[in-house]
């Protein structure tokens, strides 16, 4: 039954990293004060490589894509949609449960092609960012045994690695504003 279902937290690495971990190179804490941080140097420029533009190169990076573990984050989505309308439309109307389930039933195929157009979508991302060698170098190593143990641990990995960084943000935080209060009291402000 889809309303029963529980978050795909843990199956949806790549979404977990680009909520969590992401924002916070990117200057997206919510902090005013860290977003308006000194720019960095400007990097030296160095020629971009030639992506690829293959058909060969175009089904490497779909490889890629499904090797990397990121098709699972595309993958979770459908079922937690489906979840969210079910546990919407039967929390007013119970009675809907047996011909949701049906009609769920039904769709998800017809959804599922949609998280394929997602690989897609990204394996043409992959082709316009990477050459060929570099798609050849990264799916060789997703295919290893190492690589393959990595995209395993990705999930409780993130899960942990989230964790972490919430006592590390607070400790940060609360550490950062002690200094500031010394350093500002040194000035003759108190606060």
């Amino acid at each position: 039954m889809f309303f029963n279902r529980r978050p795909h937290f843990l199956a949806s690495p790549f979404l977990v990293f680009a909520l969590v971990v992401s924002p916070l190179f990117m200057g997206g804490s919510g902090n005013a004060a860290a977003q308006q941080a000194a720019p960095l140097p400007p990097k030296t420029a160095q020629p971009a490589p030639a992506p690829s533009t293959s058909e060969t190169g175009l089904v490497m990076a779909r490889q890629l894509v499904v090797a990397s573990g990121m098709s699972r984050s595309f993958a979770v989505i459908i079922p937690q949609y489906m979840d969210q309308i079910a546990t919407a439309l039967t929390q007013t109307r119970p009675e809907l449960i047996r011909d949701l389930n049906d009609v769920m039933l039904d769709l998800k195929p017809e959804f599922d092609k949609q998280a394929d157009e997602m690989i897609d979508l990204a394996a043409h991302i992959y082709v316009r960012l990477l050459t060929e060698q570099d798609m050849k170098t990264a799916l060789a190593f997703y295919q290893s045994e190492s690589g393959r143990r990595f995209v395993e641990t990705q999930p409780v990995f993130l899960n942990e690695l989230l964790t972490a960084m919430q006592g590390w943000q607070s400790k940060i935080s609360t550490d950062m504003m002690t200094r500031v209060r010394v350093e500002m009291k040194k000035k003759g402000h108190d606060f």
